[in-house]
């Protein structure tokens, strides 16, 4: 798993490639704990070189969403593939998160 970002203004965008999975999960965490995280109010997760994700992957999401709730922050989740996609959706995730198909969704929404 490779974990890029890339900032613009108030936005950060988190750029996933390859499996999150239990071993990889552990740098993501890292990443949105970093206090340094909590200075942005958007929240952009590209995950088009996604290929996989396990439970403790989303796991890492939902531990960090009620944290970026309380502070107003907005994570949004784009270029999701379909089989990457079809997992929230199973757990429902899907009615907690915000799901888009691009980029350009993704900071309309944000914006609002």
């Amino acid at each position: 798993m490779k974990i890029t970002h890339e900032i613009k203004d108030n936005t950060i965008t988190i750029s996933l490639d390859g499996e999150l999975d239990a071993s990889s999960s552990v740098l993501l965490d890292e990443e949105l704990s970093n206090p340094s995280i909590m200075k942005y109010s958007k929240i952009l997760v590209d995950c088009a070189k996604l290929n996989y994700i396990s439970s403790a992957g989303l796991g890492v999401f939902i531990s960090h969403l009620q944290r970026f709730e309380d502070s107003q922050i907005k994570l949004i989740f784009y270029n999701m593939q379909e089989k990457v996609k079809n997992v929230f959706e199973i757990l429902g995730l899907d009615l907690l998160m915000t799901i888009v198909s691009t980029y350009d969704e993704a900071m309309t929404v944000a914006n609002e």
